[in-house]
Formats: structure tokens, sequence, C-alpha cells
């Protein structure tokens, strides 16, 4: 006897119940029992599934497995289209099926694999199909496009909205949360990380129900058109019918635009708002790296020069306290063992800013010039205009060379284009009002408590084995020691 299988793919979205899994089921038996000399071994169904890859069709791929296992010799299948709608995939498989002395016989399109003419004949009707399923993509494409046009959303629901046949509608719980967050960072001035954090101690969840907001979730949300009454569709495309991938839509195919198409959650003025304060954020924050706290990207270890990271603790009375570890030691590759607590560090600063062998009245106006704004790197930033100029004249020789891609070109010229920018705006600002030296003379007797102090005047502090840290101010030559937070001989 001779074992055969059979394979069968259907779409749920076909109505010919010719198409069904039932009807091919039975076709196949019938047409197995006209053959006394077979039996069958499987029937192999998928169902829903696309036919132009092979990649999430469970049991096509288990069919090709079962057959590297010579379970079956034979393989039925109705057409060419059912077996797949990818010309490379049909040639390919039957290919390696062939190899394995196993025929697949595709029943309505009269072709055997074993047949000499079979891969031309087979080439054809694979490329039919694949024409065909590329013409579908084309219509169901052009049809999304038009009920786009209409007003039809193509989405799932989100926080503050329903998504419910096309429609968005407001939810009400929902939309009070999102009115709270644009609120806080509009009106409030506070930062995505500061809302994050306050949301959580305050135990409300994220949409899908998670306990942990982040701050790329939030940009993300205050940036969402949707809340002003704004529809913007298509932000992703699919540029290949065959794999079906998605990718962002930039500028590749036009976007759907529709504003003031549904009920807004946020008025236009505080979305204004919020848009402008994230643009002006972003030109002030590097993409590379988040700075949380004063100190952060400041503290470095004296034995693997690895950054110290940042951990809060709670203590048993119920303060909470900053504290400083190795970033390579909290992996296990390094052994520096040294917590540093962050008001440890700040008091280290204070004593090292009035070990300065400085009057008051000096320090007093090194101070004020410092805060007004004098920029002491002036040379420095103009040197790095010239280094990027020169990195941007580099980088078109490499595209004009063929070393790098267009897309890559675009990518470095805007990171280059974005720190010109900033270094521009560094160079023009204009001096900040002048600040009553009362205020200033605050600072310096609190030091510990200014934030804007600490990342203006500590250039670096490096916690080194027996316990001892070293701090460096910026623009002066010494340095300072301490063991146990008390101040050794500096130099």
């Amino acid at each position: 006897m001779i074992s055969v299988a059979s394979y069968c793919r259907v779409s749920t979205d076909k109505e010919d119940q010719a198409n069904s899994f039932a009807a091919q089921q039975r076709y196949f038996s019938q047409y197995i029992r006209q053959h006394p000399q077979w039996e069958l071994y499987r029937i192999y169904a998928d169902e829903g599934i696309t036919g132009t890859s092979t990649k999430r069709r469970v049991a096509f791929q288990r069919m090709i497995q079962d057959a590297q296992d010579g379970k079956f010799r034979i393989i039925l299948t109705k057409e060419v289209s059912r077996f797949s709608r990818n010309l490379l995939d049909t040639i390919a498989y039957t290919r390696k099926l062939k190899a394995l002395g196993i025929s697949v016989l595709f029943l309505t399109d009269g072709i055997n694999t074993m047949d000499p003419d079979a891969e031309l004949r087979l080439s054809i009707m694979a490329s039919i199909a694949q024409e065909e399923s590329r013409r579908t993509s084309a219509r169901v494409k052009w049809g999304q496009t038009r009920q786009m046009e209409r007003g039809v959303v193509f989405g799932r629901s989100m926080l503050g909205y329903d998504v419910k046949d096309g429609v968005l509608s407001i939810n009400p719980e929902g939309a009070r949360l999102v009115q709270r967050i644009f609120h806080l960072y509009g009106a409030e001035k506070l930062g995505t990380t500061q809302i994050a954090r306050l949301l959580e101690r305050e135990g409300v969840r994220t949409f899908s129900g998670n306990p942990h907001w982040s701050s790329s979730h939030l940009v993300k949300l205050l940036k969402n058109e949707k809340y002003v009454g704004d529809l913007v569709q298509k932000k992703t495309y699919t540029p290949d019918y065959l794999s079906h991938a998605k990718r962002q839509n930039h500028g590749e195919e036009p976007l759907v635009t529709l504003k003031d198409h549904h009920p807004p959650i946020i008025s236009r003025e505080l979305w204004n708002t919020v848009q402008q304060e994230l643009q002006q954020r972003s030109k002030h924050t590097p993409r590379s790296c988040s700075v949380h706290y004063a100190l952060s990207g400041k503290i470095k270890c004296g034995v693997c020069g690895a950054t110290f990271v940042a951990r809060r603790r709670k203590l048993p009375d119920g303060r909470v306290i900053l504290r400083w570890s190795c970033a390579s030691s909290v992996r296990g590759g390094c052994k520096i063992a040294r917590i540093l607590r962050d008001d440890d560090a700040r008091q280290m600063f204070r004593q090292a800013l009035f070990a300065l062998e400085l009057s008051p009245s000096s320090l007093l106006t090194s101070m004020t010039h410092l805060l007004h704004g004098e920029n002491p790197n002036r040379e420095q930033m103009e040197r790095e205009q010239v280094h990027i100029l020169d990195r941007k004249t580099v980088l078109l020789d490499a595209y004009a060379s063929g070393h790098i891609t267009k897309e890559e070109l675009a990518l470095m010229k805007e990171t280059y284009d974005r720190k010109l920018t900033n270094l521009e705006q560094q160079l023009q600002a204009p001096s900040p009002d002048i600040i009553p030296e009362e205020a200033v003379e605050h600072i310096l007797q609190h030091p510990e408590a200014s934030d804007a102090l600490c990342k203006l005047l500590v250039e670096s502090i490096t916690v080194c084995p027996q316990r001892i840290v070293e701090l460096k101010l910026s623009h002066l030559p010494m340095r300072f020691q301490f063991r146990d937070g008390t101040p050794l001989a500096s130099g």
C-alpha cells in the first residue's frame, strides 16, 4: 500500500461552499478510494491563512516535516493556488519533495511533479496564482484607503476611546485620565518621567492593565492626534504583498488625514501647547541618553570605568533614598562592591565648594557669572561645529562612492543637522535675566538642594577602592578626595 497525504487551505472570506473544509476533505477521501493501492495517511488543513507565505501555515510545515520523516509518498492538493500563491515557495517545496521521492499531484490543474515538464507547467500556474494575489492585495488596499477617506477608523480601542465598527466613541473614565496627563505635562510642566512615577504611586494602570508607566508610552500618548479630534491613518504600510510585513510610513505612501473627525478629549489650545513643549524639550534632551537625576552620567567606577546607575530604596522609616552603584557590578562584571548614596555625594560637593581658596565675595561673584549663563566652552563648541561640518562632507563623499545607502545618508545627516542646530542655539542664546546676589548666596549656602548647581559645577565623581571618592569640579584643575565622606588633601 502507498501512503498518501492531502493538503487543503481555506480562506475565511470565501463563501463558496465548494472550498470549505468539509467539501475538500470529502473530495480527497473519495479520490483516494478510487485507487485501491492507496491508503490515506492524513489530511493537512490550514484555515484563514494567506497563501503568499508558508511561515505561519502550521499544518503545511507539519506536512513538510512528516514528508522528511518518510510518512507518505504522495501529496494530493486541489490546485496550485491552494498549495501556495508564492512562485518561489511553490518551486522550492516541490523540488524539495521530489528530492525525497515524494510527488505532489495538483488534481484540478492536472500536474504531477514527477512528470518531465511539470516544473514548466507549475511555474506558469504558480505565476498566475501569485499575480492573482497581487491584484487582490491592490484591491483590498484601494478599498481600505477609500474607507479611510470616508472616516472609517482602522484600529483598536485605546485609552479614552472605544472603537467599534470603525467608529470612535469617548470612554469617560479613560478620557478623564488622558485629560489629566495632558494637563500635568502642558499646564503644570511635569516631565513624562515624573508623570509616570506619579501614576505608578497612585496605582493607576495603563490601558492594557500594566501597573508600570514608561516615559516613551506617555510621549506616544501626548503625540496622538486622535485626542484633539483629528484622525491620521496609514501610519504604517505593507511594501510586500508576499511577506505582509508592516513598516512605518515615512512618506512612502500618502497619509489619510481628517481634521475634526470625531469628538475631542483635549482642547486645541492645550494640544498645541503640549506639542510645542514636546518639541522644545526634545531640542535640549540628547536622544542617546535619558538623564533623570542631577548626577546622572557623572559618577564613574575607579576600577572598570563604567558609569554608576541610580537605584531608589525605601528605608524602614518610610523615607526613599537614592543610591548609586557600578553598572558592571550590577551585572556581576565588576568587583568594586561600593554603593554611594546621593545625599553623601551632594555633601562632598558642598565641602569641596567651600574648600576653594576664595574669599566669600569672590566665590559669590564666580558663581553668579556661572549661573548667569556665561559659556566657558565657547571655543570648544565652535571647534565641534567645524568637526561636524567636516563629517557632513565625508558623509556626502561616502554616499557618492556608494558606501552608504540613501536612507543611511538621510538618517546621519539628520543627526548632524540636529547637533549643529543645538550648538548654534547655545552659542546665540541671550543672557538670562540677572539673578539677585541674595538668591545666589542662598544657593551657595544650600548647594545640596540645588540640582541646577550640581549639573553645572560637578564634572565627575570617581568611586575608588579602599572607600575613597574623588570629586572634580568643572573648570578647575584640582581634585578633591574623600574617605568615608571625610575630606583628604586636594590636588
